[in-house]
């Protein structure tokens, strides 16, 4: 798995969801219940992954739409 997006915020990550879906790639989204934990204040940001096989396409779909991927050093 590779990270594509880090946000908190979880309409956009819905947003991203939902293209990635459309798309058919299949994504998943870690650190969801660390927030919970936190408050839901919302300061912990949220991690959407996909497979290392549907990265770049998954990074196009984003570019597409005009977002961009988390860039990890």
């Amino acid at each position: 798995m590779k990270e594509l997006l880090r946000t908190n915020d979880i309409v956009k990550l819905s947003w991203v969801q939902a293209l990635l879906r459309d798309a058919g790639i299949e994504s998943v989204v870690l650190d969801t219940h660390t927030s919970v934990v936190e408050g839901s204040i919302g300061i912990l940001p949220r991690r959407l992954m996909v497979t290392s096989d549907d990265y770049e396409r998954a990074r196009a779909v984003l570019s597409s739409a005009g977002e961009e991927a988390t860039e990890l050093p």
